[in-house]
């Protein structure tokens, strides 16, 4: 798979707390230059970078990483977030809700906050490592009917990240004009070129372009 190919299908990501704004700089000069999918970086940037970087796609994440907020304070974040410029937003489902067994509750948050992002992309992470297999499918079955862009794996913050089984799952699954985005633990490029033959069209990790260079990294 041609490098380029790869790097289109990549949201180039920066999530540390600490993050400082050189090095959300870095990103997303980083992004422009090797024409990434998005560059993924916290709501509390968004306004700056898309002012400072008018061109670039920006993608910011929702109740994040944990995904208890309620769902009034998921939805004033998509509004704000896009209203300071972001085109897609990553939103993490209420683990909570899950394991009380209340799947529309979670497909109904879903529905709110892709109402609120109107135009935008919404993707939402499931966070697979917290999820039973009978789990994994009544997620994809709300991601599915409430409306959502993609369905994602993983905040990259839980026990561990995106595994390939669980991406051949969500395609048992998911309606077809649902996409898949796999985040976390991809760390070779034979782990990006698998994800991505194995369908997912995006992949968020830190670490793709300098893997491509053929330099170490890890992912965020």
């Amino acid at each position: 798979m041609e490098k380029q190919e790869i790097l289109s299908h990549i949201d180039h990501t920066l999530l540390k707390a600490a993050s400082s704004w050189e090095e959300i700089k870095e990103v997303c000069e980083t992004a422009l230059a090797h024409h990434t999918a998005s560059v993924c970086i916290p709501p509390s940037y968004v306004s700056r970078a898309h002012q400072t970087y008018p061109d670039l796609n920006v993608c910011t994440v929702i109740g994040f990483p944990l995904g208890y907020h309620s769902t009034g304070v998921k939805e004033a974040e998509v509004r704000e977030a896009v209203a300071d410029g972001a085109n897609e937003v990553d939103m993490v489902i209420n683990l909570g809700d899950v394991k009380n067994g209340d799947f529309d509750a979670v497909t109904r948050e879903i529905r709110t906050l892709k109402q609120a992002a109107g135009g935008k992309i919404l993707k939402v992470i499931v966070e697979t490592c917290y999820l039973t297999q009978e789990e994994k499918i009544k997620v994809c079955r709300c991601v599915s009917e409430g409306g959502a862009d993609y369905i994602k794996t993983s905040t990259g913050f839980g026990t561990a990240g995106a595994k390939i089984e669980d991406i051949r799952l969500f395609k048992e699954h998911i309606d077809a004009n649902v996409k898949m985005k796999a985040a976390g633990g991809v760390k070779t490029v034979s782990d990006l070129e698998l994800f991505l033959e194995e369908g997912c069209a995006r992949i968020g990790t830190s670490s793709a372009v300098k893997l491509l260079s053929g330099q170490a990294g890890e992912s965020y």
